[in-house]
C-alpha cells in the first residue's frame, strides 16, 4: 500500500510542531516548582527527565485535536503538561535496572544513572503526582470562573487519563510486557500489550483536546479511533527503529527488545510484512479524519510522518 509521504506537501508539519512544542515547554516551565525549591535535589531530577528533548507528542495530539474541533487551546494546556509528565514519569521508571535497563534515554544519561536510582523513582512519582494536581487545578479554576461545563469536562478528562495510566492501561500493558519476556507470545498477546502501554495514553491525548475543545461526540469518536490507529502505528514503526535505527539519532540505545528478549512486530510479522503494517496504519488513522476539514490537516500530516520518523 502506497502511503503519500510528508515530502508531497506543502503543510510545513515541523514548523509547525517546532512552535507547538515551544509553547509546551514554555507551559511546563511554569508548571513545576523551581529548581531551587525546597528539596532542590528533586525538583532538579524532575526537570532534567522532563526537559530532556521529547518529541512532545502527547501534549501536541491533545492541542491538535484541540484544533481540529475548533476549541480553545488554552483551555487544554493544562492537560497537555499533564499528559508530558505522566509519559515522562513512566519513562525514569522504565528504564530503570528493575525494568528496561537503559542508560540512555533521549540522548543524554537516563535519570537513574545521573541520580541514582532512588530519586529516579522518587522524581517518577513527582511527577505523576504533580500531573493530576494540574488537572484538578485547572478545574477548580473553571469552576470558581463560573465555568462550570468546563470543569465538568475536566473531570471526566481527570477519570479518562487516570484509566488510561493505570493497571487497565499504561501500567497494565507495562506488566504484560514484562510477564512476556523470555517467552513466545502471539499477536493478539502483543497487540493488547501495545494498545494498553502506549496506545492507551496516545489515544487518551486525542480524547482530552477534543473533550476539552468542545467537541461533539462524532468528532470525540473519530479522534478516538485516530487514535488508535495511531497508536498501533508508532508501535511499529518504534519497533522497526529498534532494528534499524540510529542510537544517534534515536537517543536511546537500539537493540533493547533484542536484549530483554521481547516479542515485536517484526519478530512476529518479519520486517516487510510490520512496515505493511504500519502504512496501512497510517492510511486508516488518515481516513478516521474524513469528518474534518483542514483545521485537522496537522494530525494528517502526523500520521503520515510517523513513516518517515528516525527518532
Amino acid at each position: 500500500m502506497q502511503v503519500e509521504t510528508i515530502a508531497q506537501q506543502t503543510y510545513d508539519l515541523k514548523k509547525e510542531l517546532k512552535k507547538m512544542a515551544q509553547q509546551i515547554d514554555q507551559a511546563l516551565v511554569k508548571a513545576l516548582p523551581e529548581e531551587e525549591a525546597i528539596p532542590s535535589i528533586i525538583h532538579q531530577s524532575m526537570r532534567y527527565s522532563l526537559f530532556a528533548g521529547g518529541k512532545r507528542l502527547r501534549p501536541l495530539l491533545a492541542l491538535a485535536a484541540c484544533q481540529a474541533v475548533q476549541g480553545d487551546q488554552n483551555k487544554v494546556m493544562a492537560a497537555a503538561c499533564a499528559l508530558e509528565m505522566i509519559h515522562t514519569y513512566s519513562l525514569i521508571h522504565d528504564d530503570l535496572p528493575a525494568m528496561d535497563d537503559d542508560d540512555l534515554r533521549r540522548g543524554k544519561p537516563t535519570n537513574h544513572i545521573v541520580y541514582g536510582e532512588a530519586m529516579a523513582i522518587l522524581a517518577g512519582d513527582g511527577l505523576l503526582t504533580r500531573a493530576f494536581g494540574l488537572l484538578a487545578e485547572a478545574a477548580f479554576a473553571e469552576a470558581k470562573g463560573q465555568s462550570a461545563e468546563v470543569a465538568q469536562r475536566y473531570l471526566q478528562v481527570i477519570t479518562e487519563i487516570a484509566q488510561a495510566s493505570g493497571s487497565q492501561g499504561m501500567i497494565g500493558g507495562q506488566v504484560m510486557d514484562m510477564e512476556a519476556e523470555e517467552k513466545a507470545i502471539d499477536l493478539p498477546t502483543m497487540e493488547y500489550i501495545h494498545q494498553h502501554k502506549t496506545g492507551a495514553l496516545i489515544k487518551t491525548s486525542l480524547r482530552t483536546g477534543a473533550i476539552l475543545g468542545g467537541g461533539s461526540h462524532e468528532a470525540i469518536e473519530a479522534l478516538s479511533a485516530y487514535g488508535e490507529y495511531l497508536g498501533l502505528a508508532f508501535q511499529i514503526t518504534d519497533d522497526l527503529l529498534d532494528i534499524q535505527g540510529d542510537t544517534e539519532k534515536l537517543g536511546k540505545p537500539v537493540g533493547s527488545d533484542e536484549k530483554n528478549q521481547k516479542s515485536t512486530y517484526p519478530s512476529l510479522l518479519g520486517v516487510e510484512k510490520a512496515r505493511e503494517a504500519a502504512e496501512e496504519a497510517v492510511q486508516s488513522a488518515v481516513e478516521a479524519l474524513e469528518p474534518f476539514g483542514s483545521e485537522a490537516e496537522l494530525l494528517r500530516q502526523l500520521a503520515l510522518y510517523l513513516l518517515e520518523r528516525e527518532n
